[in-house]
């Protein structure tokens, strides 16, 4: 006999109801059987943080290998070239979006006050400023570097993800290039682990309402509900810059560059965009989002079929441009004052490291602590993003999958296509 789950976000939602009620009503120093229950929701919150981190490397590398596998040599030089120059743009198009509004309004900042006092972060704002003030060009030159590591497992170990990516697309590209039955075994391997590794996440984010509570009750115990409050204007912050994306940007290359109607192509993709918005997840969306491309907005499949499944491994446009502003949230609540030269390091590697995010609900996580790290910010202000986490996901992954929907439709158009959006 079957049984209805509750939904993962209403689970989350109710994790979240429970911690700002165990927050509210019990003291930090509650304890039972003498331990803290303090303690318990610290050891907890870094667990679930740990088992996230622990599926960065080879998420990453199945993710781009197994979309890189789609490269041959006869799409790469005519296809390839337009889609992969797309994807860079609209990412850092977004990127640049989200750093314009996150400079403009502040999340991170309550009343001239770096948040984190009302947050309650626990590392020194001092040793956080040695760390990330003395950056400069020198800095975005190792941040390039990088990217060609000299031993790519050690790069791996060490966290350095950049290289692991730049080592991941060459890798994908010449596995395209094979031939003899090698080539079906290196497809298979990577497609293989490509789905372990989603269901691992899978399984580790059944974990998220308990990894939610923990560090969302931790904080409200030990700072109350003030916690909240500079939350709320970053929520807002990446609604508006993903709205500006979606609504403004996208539609204007649909209908300048593509010479399509965007409010045809909008109602054609609908079904996929409520699909994302449900799911969160760009790969279960992309039978949907190949259906509606070919069947409505009647792009062919010779376009659709390279364009879409590339897209949802290497295309985050939303992704992207809300791990800048949750970098730079972050660092506001730590009351640094960023320059141009740091802020053009986030988005650097929020670009690179938007490639490596797997279709999946809140992959992006990982790709956070990515950032932080090549910018020497601390991990912790990833479990307050977590209480707006589950619908800015379910908002940016609609914001991927329409990016990808309109790179398989202006492609096309620049292919000389037909379509039934004119």
């Amino acid at each position: 006999m079957a049984t209805n789950k509750i939904a993962l976000h209403w689970q989350i939602l109710i994790a979240l109801g429970f911690a700002v009620i165990t927050g509210l009503f019990l003291d930090p120093s509650f304890s039972l059987f003498g331990v803290t229950f303090l303690s318990v929701l610290v050891f907890a919150g870094t667990l679930f943080l740990n088992a996230l981190k622990m599926l960065i490397v080879p998420l990453v590398m199945a993710s781009i290998i197994s979309g890189m596998m789609s490269l041959n040599a006869e799409t790469l030089g005519r296809l390839g070239s337009k889609t992969v120059l797309y994807y860079a743009t609209t990412s850092l198009v977004a990127i640049l979006t989200g750093l314009f509004f996150v400079n403009l309004f502040q999340p991170g900042v309550i009343d001239g006050e770096p948040a984190r006092y009302l947050i309650g972060l626990s590392a020194d704002t001092d040793e956080v400023i040695g760390r990330v003030g003395d950056k400069g060009a020198s800095d975005i030159a190792e941040v390039l570097l990088r990217m060609i590591p000299a031993n790519v497992v050690t790069a791996a170990a060490n966290g350095q993800m950049l290289g692991l990516i730049f080592f991941s697309l060459i890798f994908g590209y010449f596995v395209s290039r094979l031939t003899g039955s090698g080539a079906q075994v290196h497809k298979d391997f990577w497609q293989g682990l490509l789905d372990i590794m989603m269901m691992m996440t899978d399984f580790i984010m059944k974990f998220a309402p308990i990894g939610v509570y923990a560090l969302v009750t931790k904080v409200i115990m030990v700072s109350g509900i003030d916690a909240f409050e500079p939350l709320a204007l970053f929520f807002a912050t990446v609604l508006i810059a993903l709205g500006v994306h979606l609504l403004l940007f996208l539609p204007v290359v649909l209908r300048y560059l593509a010479r399509v109607s965007p409010v045809k192509h909008f109602r054609a993709m609908l079904p996929a965009l409520l699909t994302a918005f449900s799911t969160s997840s760009s790969s279960a969306t992309l039978p949907i989002t190949m259906d509606c491309v070919e069947n409505l907005a009647g792009v062919s499949n010779q376009v659709s079929g390279f364009t879409l499944p590339l897209g949802a491994t290497i295309n985050m446009d939303g992704t992207a441009l809300y791990e800048c502003v949750a970098a730079m949230f972050i660092a506001q609540a730590y009351g640094l004052s960023l320059d141009i030269t740091t802020q053009f390091t986030i988005v650097l590697v929020a670009l690179l490291t938007s490639i490596g995010v797997a279709g999946i609900p809140s992959a992006s996580l990982v790709a956070i602590t990515i950032i932080l790290g090549a910018i020497g910010l601390p991990l912790e202000g990833i479990g307050l993003i977590l209480v707006v986490d589950r619908v800015l996901d379910m908002c940016r992954t609609s914001v991927n999958v329409f990016s990808d929907s309109v790179a398989a439709v202006t492609i096309a158009r620049l292919e000389g296509e037909e379509t039934k959006l004119v």
